[in-house]
């Protein structure tokens, strides 16, 4: 009889490494929480210009966004106004994924310790399942 991942290898570690890997990963994503800092008004961007940093907000990259959309609309085939709306839009995405802080929250040693446990551990088990085992 075939094992997991059609080797010889145990089909109970298979599935225990599997729950352990869920677990262990469910409880550190549960442990990290997420803010952002973006807004139209916050600065996305820094641009040093004379010595000084001059600061690209949201607003104002959907300014020419919305250029680039009415250039579009006015002629699908103008390659200006696709340029503006999509360098825009790649822009407007880039600054709102740059502005994502992530924090682990606090916890204690042993917190963390079973956390990478069941989630290493878990790992090495679904592994060492898809080997075939000898004899």
């Amino acid at each position: 009889m075939k094992g997991a991942g059609g080797t010889s290898g145990g089909i109970g570690q298979f599935f225990l490494g599997l729950a352990m890997i869920c677990g262990g990963g469910y409880l550190l994503l549960s442990a990290i929480s997420v803010t952002s800092s973006f807004g139209l008004g916050a600065r996305l961007y820094g641009v040093g210009v004379l010595g000084s940093q001059w600061g690209i907000t949201g607003g104002m990259i959907m300014i020419p966004f919305m250029f680039g959309v009415g250039l579009v609309f006015y002629n699908s085939r103008n390659v200006l106004g696709w340029l503006l709306a999509v360098g825009s839009l790649i822009a407007l995405i880039f600054g709102v994924i740059s502005s994502v802080h992530f924090h682990l929250r606090n916890m204690t040693s042993f917190d963390l310790i079973v956390i990478l446990v069941l989630l290493v551990g878990g790992i090495g088990l679904f592994l060492r399942s898809l080997k075939s085992v000898e004899g």
